[in-house]
C-alpha cells in the first residue's frame, strides 16, 4: 500500500510559516538552524518542532508536574559547575532536578517511504529512540530523538541533598552527553541532503 500525506504542501506552508515566526521572535536554538533549513529544503520532508538538546535545572512541585515547573537554567550548550551552583542557589520550593535532555526533531513527511527513509538515516547516525510518531493519510510525522538522559534530584525545598564535588562531577558527564548529541546533530545535518 502506498501511504501518502494529503494536502502535504499546505502543511509544509503552515509549518514554515510557524517557524519563519518562531525565527523572528528568537525561539529556535540556534545551533539546529542549519539543520532545520536543510530538512526544509527538501521537496519530501518539513519541520514541525525541535529542540537541539539542553542540560538544565529545574525547580517542581513533584516530578513529573511540568505545567508549575519552574526552570532556574537551561543551557542548549556545555555549562559550567559555577552556572549550575548559582540556578541550584535560586531554589526554594519543591523538588530540585538536574536534566538533560537529548535533541527532538519532529518531521512531516509526504509518504510512508520518505518516513521510513529519514527513519533509517536517524537511527543509522544514532538517533535510536527515533519512530514514526504519526501514520495516516492526514499525517505522517518522524520523530527523531536520542538516547542521551539524565534525571537527578539534588534536593527538595530549599535543601541541597548533594554535595558540590558531587554536583561538579555529574556537570562533567552531561557536558560528555551534550557534546555526543551534538555531534550526531552535525553527523545529522551533513547526511540528511542525501535523502
Amino acid at each position: 500500500m502506498f501511504l501518502y500525506t494529503k494536502n502535504f504542501e499546505e502543511q509544509k506552508a503552515k509549518a514554515m510559516e510557524g517557524l519563519s515566526k518562531a525565527l523572528a521572535e528568537d525561539k529556535v536554538d540556534e545551533d539546529i538552524i542549519t539543520l532545520l533549513e536543510k530538512i526544509n529544503a527538501l521537496e519530501n520532508y518539513f519541520t514541525t518542532s525541535s529542540c537541539s538538546g539542553r542540560i538544565s535545572v529545574m525547580e517542581m512541585p513533584h516530578f513529573g508536574d511540568k505545567v508549575n515547573s519552574v526552570w532556574l537554567g537551561k543551557w542548549h550548550r556545555e555549562v559550567t559547575v559555577e552556572e549550575v551552583l548559582e540556578a541550584v542557589g535560586r531554589h526554594s520550593i519543591g523538588q530540585l532536578w538536574f536534566l538533560v535532555r537529548s535533541p527532538i526533531l519532529h518531521v512531516g513527511a509526504r509518504t510512508l517511504d520518505d518516513a521510513v527513509r529519514l527513519l533509517n538515516l536517524a537511527i543509522g547516525l544514532g538517533f535510536k529512540y527515533s519512530n514514526i510518531k504519526s501514520v495516516s493519510h492526514r499525517k505522517l510525522l518522524v520523530e527523531i530523538r536520542s538516547t542521551e538522559r539524565m534525571d537527578v534530584p539534588l534536593g527538595a525545598d530549599g535543601e541541597l541533598w548533594v554535595s558540590e564535588d558531587y554536583i561538579e562531577r555529574i556537570v562533567a558527564i552531561a557536558n560528555d552527553q551534550l557534546r555526543r548529541f551534538k555531534g550526531k546533530l552535525k553527523r545529522l545535518e551533513e547526511e540528511v541532503g542525501k535523502l
